[in-house]
Formats: C-alpha cells, structure tokens, sequence
C-alpha cells in the first residue's frame, strides 16, 4: 500500500462518506485487469468478443442516458467566477461542495471503493504528475489500466510526501442490502463533472461514461493541468505528437492542435505517401510541454493509450487505428456481429446480417436514424499496440517540439498551409482558430465556430490568461520556441471537388513545415502569413492541377476583411482581459489587408 499520510487520510475520509462494503488498492497488474474484464462480463455490463477476431477484448453497452462528456454539467469551480471566465461553466467552491456532499454520502453502499495511483506520464518523468481516482466502478478501472500507468510503481514514486491530484468519481447508484444491480449503473438525473483549480481536486458523480468518469483525462489531463501549467510555467495542450523523419534521417517532433472533426486522430497515424518519409505516433491527444535546461520545448504524452471515436474509423482513413484496436482493447456502445466482432458506421464491410446494435438489439440495415453503433462509440487501445509508435514515445525526457501547427476545416479562404511572422502572431492564430460550419448546421455558408487551440472545453481557467499564459510562454522561450503553423485540409472548388486529397498526402505540407523550421522551404509574404510558394509543396507524383494548387495557396483579401468583425466580436466576449498583444494583432492584420 503506501505510507503517505495525507493520501491514506484522504482515503479513509472518502470512505467514510461513501460507505462501501469493500475497498480495494489497485496494483496495475495484468491479473488485476483481466478480474475487472470478467466482473463486468458477470455482472452483464459487458460481453467477451471472439478470441479469433479480436483476442481479450469486450464490448460493453452504456445506459442510452450516459452515452457522452456532459458539457453543461462540467463545472470550473475556482474562488471568483472571473477566474472561470466566460467560456466555462462556472459554480462557487463551497456552493458545490453543498451540492455534492449529499450526494457522495452512501453513494458506494454495495459497491467496491477502487483506489487507482495513477501516472500521466512515464512514471517518474521530470513532466509527468501523479494522480489518485477512487470510483466505485471496474469499468473505469480497467480503461484506466489502459490510459495511464497504473499501481504500486505510481505509489513509490509519490513516496511518503509525494503531490498528487485526487479525483473522486461515484456511478451515483448505491446499493439496498440484497439489491440486484443494473447492467451499467448511473445516475442521469444528477450528473456533476467538477473542478477546484485552487485545491486541484476533481469530483465526478453519476455518470460511468468516458471522460466523465476515467479523470485522467481531459479533467485531469487539460483541465486541472492547464491550472498547474500556468502558476508552474509549462504548457498543457490539447495536441496530438508526431515523429517525423526525413529520408536522410532528420528527425523532427510536431505538436498539432485541431478541433474536432479537423483529422487530428488520423494526422497522429499518418501513413506518409512521400517516398523515404516516416512518420510515427508520440501522442494521438494530449501534450504537456515543459522547457528543459538548454531553453527548448520538451513534450510527452502524459496517455498510455488511445480513446478513440469507432465511428469512421476504418483502414483508408485510420489503418494505424484499426491494427491498435485489434485486440486487448475495450469497446463501447458498438455494433456486434453473429461471429463476434464489432461492427460501426463507416468501418470497412458491410453490416452483416444478424447484427446487434448498441441497445443489445437486432439492427434495421441502414437505418438512417437509429445506427448500429453510437456517433459517440468509442474504443480503448494500447498506445504500444499501434503499429507506427515511436521509439520514443515513452522516453521520461521528452521530445523535443520543433513546430505547432493550428488547423480547421474551412472550405473556402483559409489556405492550405501558412507559417506565423512571430510566436506572438502564432498565438493569434490560435486564439482565433475556428472551423467552418455546414449550411445546414449555420444556416449560411462561411459562419466559424471559434475553438482556440482546441481548448475552449478543456481549459481550466479564463481563455484570457490563458492566451496571456501563451505569450508569457513565448517571452520566455524566445527564439527557441517552436515555430508555428497553420493549416487547412478541407478546401474546397467552386464547384465543390477537394481541391487537396488530404489524408497520406498531407505528409508533403509536413515535409514543407520541416524545411521551414531548418531556415529552408520558399515561401512568399502574405498579409495573413508566410505561405509556400506554389512550387514549394513537393507534389511529386500526385495528379493535382495547376489551378488547384494555386486556390490552395491563394489569400481572398476580401473574405478575410470580411472576417475581421468575427474575430472582434469573438474577442469581445474577453472583456478588459483579453491579452493586449492580441487586439495588437489583429489591428495589424486589417491594416495588412488595406
């Protein structure tokens, strides 16, 4: 066990409000896994897939009102709402711990109290931080098994004094004595996913589901993090970590950050089309960032494994993906085939006849309303399953990041890659990253949803300090901060065809972002950045016009002029704490433009 005082006082007081019958310290091990694989398959929470299509592995079906994060019941708790700021949820410390006192009281009457060490991070690394989840649930147990590093290794490196995050997460369904229990347990009337920056504790009750539950990580992992990193002077990112080496074996590390529907999870398992180019997998999520004695940006991916969406995942889009997945891995609110397999939208065969979808029951084929698998199933795989890991990935130093790119998805004006003039101008990026909404979904085509640096769910305080805390990152770092990128992958013709194929071939702006970070690659001064040149872009065998290339690499002043009242009007919900430097910024670009 351990012989932390606080940690073991912490421990018994939570037992003491959460009554349960049992209560067990978990050691990490394979045995230990394997006992909460079978206790959910006893307790019909989950069910064992074929060994032949995907060897130890389950599927587990949630309760159809626990099926996602609950943004509007993710709570910042911090002493002054100003802290909190205006893109988060906020609630008085005190006023929430009145809310969930009664709650937690009894909540694990019936139910085994799970005390989970675990390391974000390889265990023992300079940038890594150690947190302890009790939860009264095995299905969190064990996909933490798979996401962190798990058990008495973690307890020895927090030695008898040691910091640590303590997360407490309850399944909000006590017990009666006799009582049979639910297949998935929850509490959808009272679900609370809460956050004391100041305290750097998390509580999670009623809801047994992803991120709301397993609280390394985003809770842990961005939000309580990004706190951490701001009063400790690193950076906690929302950013996936590739490994890039050249054909004469240059090796570079790229940090990106992109909202979601962007490609992140496909760009971190790319499978390069440039001959004599590998690229391979640090991190697929989350990157924490700390600077080392030589003045350098070093990153790890405080994760241990992949909690991917299944839907669309398939070999063209993800073949990385799909080999991680193909066994020891958890598997939630999916499809389930007659031979045992798993089954979602957009995998690579037909739905079988037969199936069963994610309510236990048999699947109309294309049923265009009711799908076989959750749009938010997901799946938990081993990081060192994946078949383009790096060498590297767990090394406890870190690697060192050469380049951060920004990105959304923006059909029109947005070009396919552009480099900042100044980290400072970076920042702006960032600050002002959006992606393009559907005309169905925004009712006209060209409206952006603002999500700077892919954080606006995930940090932990005011988005202000936290662009402040970018540019105090930058003074600090000077010219050894890393250079930073935009890019954009889905644009489109008038005529509606891709103008860039995407996928393997995004390689070639990877190859162009490496030059520029040697001093090498052409580019050419636009008002928005330096973008490549029109033969910068190695497109060496791939069949793309000449005119596509040149609407890749074009700059439509005119819709840009007509985006500056946005980004006013997104700054403007800052108020008074909106960074200086950034109105700086954008001032500039529309004079640029003029």
């Amino acid at each position: 066990m351990t012989n932390h005082t606080a940690l073991k006082d912490w421990v018994a007081k939570t037992a003491e409000l959460c009554q349960p019958d049992k209560i067990v310290w978990c050691d990490g091990s394979k045995d230990e896994y394997q006992r909460m694989l079978q206790i959910m398959v006893d307790s019909g929470s989950a069910q064992w897939l074929s060994p032949e299509r995907k060897p130890n592995s389950i599927l587990v079906r949630s309760d159809p009102a626990d099926v996602a994060r609950v943004e509007d019941r993710t709570f910042i708790c911090s002493n002054y709402e100003a802290d909190a700021g205006p893109t988060n949820h906020w609630k008085d410390p005190e006023e929430m711990h009145e809310i969930l006192r009664p709650l937690f009281r009894n909540c694990m009457r019936g139910r085994t109290m799970y005390i989970i060490p675990f390391s974000m991070g390889p265990v023992g690394s300079p940038i890594a931080h150690i947190g302890v989840e009790i939860s009264d649930s095995p299905y969190v147990v064990a996909n933490m098994h798979i996401m962190t590093r798990v058990g008495s290794k973690v307890l020895e490196v927090l030695g008898d004094d040691g910091e640590f995050v303590p997360c407490i997460h309850s399944v909000g369904k006590p017990l009666a004595f006799g009582e049979k229990d639910v297949p998935w347990p929850c509490n959808a009337d009272n679900k609370y996913i809460t956050h004391f920056p100041e305290t750097k504790e998390i509580w999670s009750y009623g809801s047994g589901y992803g991120g709301n539950a397993l609280l390394g990580k985003k809770c842990f992992a961005l939000r309580i993090a990004s706190v951490m990193a701001k009063e400790q002077g690193w950076m906690a990112e929302h950013m996936l970590i590739l490994k890039l080496t050249s054909p004469q074996g240059v090796v570079k590390h790229i940090a990106a950050a992109f909202p979601s529907a962007c490609g992140k999870t496909n760009l971190a398992m790319l499978t390069p089309t440039l001959p004599g180019w590998k690229v391979e997998t640090v991190g697929d999520d989350i990157a924490w960032m700390k600077f080392k004695e030589d003045g350098y940006l070093y990153a790890i991916n405080p994760e241990n494994g992949f909690f991917g969406v299944a839907p669309g995942t398939n070999t063209k889009t993800n073949p990385n993906a799909m080999a991680a997945l193909s066994k020891n891995s958890i598997f939630t609110n999916v499809g389930k085939t007659p031979d045992g397999d798993v089954w979602w939208e957009d995998i690579d065969r037909p739905a079988p006849d037969l199936l069963i979808d994610w309510h236990g029951k048999e699947w109309v084929h294309y049923d265009s309303v009711n799908k076989a698998a959750h749009p938010n199933a997901r799946f938990t795989a081993p990081a060192s399953q994946c078949p383009v890991i790096a060498d590297n990935w767990e090394d406890p130093a870190g690697v060192k990041i050469d380049a951060i790119l920004f990105g959304g998805r923006r059909s029109t004006g947005q070009p396919l890659a552009l480099q900042s003039f100044s980290w400072e101008h970076g920042t702006f990026l960032g600050s002002t990253m959006a992606s393009q909404k559907t005309a169905a979904a925004a009712g006209k085509v060209g409206e952006l949803r603002f999500d700077p640096m892919a954080m606006l769910p995930f940090c932990g305080y005011n988005m202000a300090d936290y662009f402040q805390h970018w540019l105090d990152m930058g003074a600090t770092g000077g010219d050894k901060m890393p250079r930073i990128f935009y890019v954009n992958w889905f644009r489109r013709a008038e005529d509606g065809h891709w103008l860039w194929p995407g996928f393997g071939e995004n390689s070639r702006v990877l190859k162009w972002v490496c030059e520029r970070c040697d001093g090498a690659g052409d580019v050419v001064e636009t008002p928005i950045g330096l973008l490549p040149t029109n033969d910068a872009i190695d497109t060496t065998g791939l069949d793309i016009p000449e005119d596509d290339m040149a609407e890749l690499l074009r700059v439509d002043v005119d819709e840009w002029k007509q985006k500056i009242p946005l980004f006013r009007e997104h700054y403007a919900k800052f108020g008074d704490k909106l960074p200086s430097e950034l109105t700086k910024q954008l001032d500039s670009l529309e004079e640029r433009l003029n």
